[in-house]
């Protein structure tokens, strides 16, 4: 099984950051282009639940959409880590990778409103000429900084995500 790791420090609270990617209302906003939608289809975002993310127009050529298991979720920051780790159950990263499971994490200094944001990709290729997530890893880190971008030149967090 293949393991892979990136992260981006954010000028961000490891707390907003986190609301920003577990509220479906408010990941969609961050950056279109590489996340056009994401809506849960069964659940609430508590392991079990079932989250469909459209990929947008600057990734889709790459992969469209992947529905995610959730499997496990730290909401109260556990040694100053929130973090959400799913399987892929469909999509085209199920069709090159089996199992792919992914884990994102927001660990901070709330103080110096900071975060590392994390992500790691655990994977078994379905064949030898399948490479490593490389893509992947990238869109993610991407998308990840992203997230500083909207939260500086948004004014949504300071009203509705107090």
């Amino acid at each position: 099984m293949g393991v892979m790791n990136g992260e981006v420090e954010l000028n961000v609270p490891a707390s907003k950051a986190w609301e920003l990617f577990e509220t479906n209302e408010l990941i969609k906003k961050v950056n279109p282009s590489l996340l056009a939608n994401a809506e849960y289809l069964e659940g609430d975002g508590r392991p079990g639940s079932i989250r469909l993310f459209k990929l947008g127009s600057g990734v889709n050529k790459y992969v469209s959409e992947s529905k995610q298991k959730i499997e496990e979720v730290q909401e109260e920051p556990r040694n100053g880590v929130l973090h959400m780790k799913y399987k892929v159950v469909e999509g085209e990263l199920k069709n090159m990778y089996d199992p792919y499971t992914v884990t994102f994490s927001f660990r901070g200094d709330e103080e110096n409103n900071k975060c590392i944001a994390g992500w790691r990709a655990e994977y078994q290729p379905l064949s030898p000429s399948v490479a490593p997530p490389e893509k992947a890893k990238d869109v993610a880190l991407r998308f990840m900084k992203a997230i500083e971008d909207f939260y500086i030149s948004s004014n949504l967090l300071a009203t509705n995500c107090n």
